[in-house]
């Protein structure tokens, strides 16, 4: 069995750890590959890594630098299709969403190799008696970076690029889930030319999570996960004197207003509610449709499209599928947990995706887009974050009403509204 390894100065190491957890392909629910999870003196050695590869880094010039970003870049670009595979086989996302996933992380390195303007100080001239002010933008040090399951390119890639061009070395701990991306995005890091040390991968759990947080040699870390988990690394980071930023969960609405252009607005909902199977931090939970005749059209519209949609595997299928499956058996069973508990609760379940399946894919973890109408903002499903292709449509008079409701949630992310 293929075991995924860390990336520790240069040099693939396979943990030495006792835990192994499985990396399954969702797709077929069959095991593909194997991680062991990190013990603390991998993970300490990681950081040493960094630590020891911080001084030479940062001294190159921003130039210098900048020439690793856009060798890494053509580098991405030529293997944009193998890396595509992976994410598709280890995530199950259909190709074309790892595609675009891949093609929004290769925009911040195209960014990244702006670095030698892009880090410029300021200069003023006598800002007092004989005074001049000017300013130096300075790395750090190590930086971490902790990324979820359901962007395995695109996350990692918000955080290393710009912490790399800007002088910083830099831990990154992956998902679990699917871990070998990460590996494969630090092979290309070094054939890009990026020195040993300046970029390592660390595969663990909440082991080396701890030992990143509280090593006295981390300057900062980036985390984007669930609310609670934000909250722990957040608490314990800062306590420790680290710079943190932590991303948790969404809860996205869209305002449906009677006088929208109904074939643009259901096709944009269908896409924003059911593309990736809803694992998204920006996918749509609800729509808040303005009136009851606006909810019962689009709620028709939603449910032929729905009919229509592709979902299967997310590779090798002749046309591509548009939605594959969930990430892992676990995350299935609560999907169809937050299904039940819509249905129990009265909210009217207008599609039901509980018992999709797909033929010779028996097994996979496949959940059919579901559409629950009548929601209310007392129900669980939506109070609480799904990350499923589960959409809520809830009624409301006007679009004072709409606003006020979202503004009631404790959640973010994003809201949109259609109307003419």
């Amino acid at each position: 069995m293929e075991t995924v390894a860390n990336f520790i100065h240069g040099e693939c190491v396979t943990g030495s750890g006792q835990r192994v957890q499985a990396i399954f392909n969702p797709a077929t629910g069959e095991q593909i590959r194997q991680v062991v999870m990190s013990t603390t003196q991998e993970t300490e050695q990681a950081i040493a890594a960094a630590h020891d590869a911080f001084p030479g880094w940062a001294r190159h010039s921003p130039l210098k630098r900048a020439r690793v970003m856009f060798r890494f870049k053509a580098l991405l670009e030529e293997n944009m299709e193998r890396l595509a595979r992976i994410i598709s086989e280890e995530h199950g996302k259909v190709f074309s969403d790892a595609v675009g996933e891949l093609t929004r992380g290769l925009e911040v390195v195209e960014f990244a190799c702006g670095i030698p303007h892009l880090q410029k100080g300021e200069h003023s001239a006598n800002v007092g008696t004989g005074v001049d002010s000017h300013s130096l933008m300075q790395p750090l040090g190590v930086c971490v970076g902790i990324t979820p399951f359901n962007f395995p390119a695109m996350v990692p890639m918000w955080m290393f690029p710009i912490a790399l061009a800007t002088g910083n070395t830099f831990v990154l701990k992956p998902s679990e889930k699917d871990p070998s991306l990460a590996l494969a995005l630090a092979k290309l890091l070094q054939e890009a030319g990026l020195p040993d040390g300046v970029f390592n991968v660390v595969q663990g759990d909440k082991e080396s999570v701890d030992v990143l947080l509280t090593d006295p040699r981390v300057q900062a870390v980036s985390f984007v996960g669930s609310t609670p988990i934000a909250e722990y690394i957040y608490q314990t980071a800062s306590a420790h004197g680290k710079r943190c930023q932590a991303l948790g969960g969404a809860k996205n609405h869209c305002i449906l207003m009677p006088e929208a252009d109904m074939d643009m607005a259901t096709n944009a909902i269908m896409g924003a509610a059911y593309g990736a199977a809803g694992e998204r931090c920006m996918a749509l939970s609800v729509v808040l449709a303005v009136g009851d005749k606006t909810a019962d059209e689009l709620c028709s519209r939603l449910e032929k499209q729905i009919a229509a949609l592709r979902v299967g595997p997310g590779l090798d299928q002749t046309p591509e599928n548009e939605m594959g499956p969930l990430i892992s058996s676990v995350h299935r069973n609560k999907v169809l947990g937050y299904i039940d508990s819509g249905e129990s609760q009265g909210a009217s379940l207008r599609v039901d995706g509980r018992h999709f399946s797909v033929k010779g894919h028996e097994q996979g973890y496949f959940v059919g887009p579901t559409l629950f109408d009548n929601v209310t903002p007392e129900m669980t499903i939506y109070k609480e974050e799904i990350f499923g292709p589960v959409l809520s449509v809830v009624r409301v008079a006007d679009y004072s009403s709409a606003v006020e409701l979202i503004n009631r949630h404790e959640y973010g992310n994003g809201t949109a509204i259609f109307h003419t």
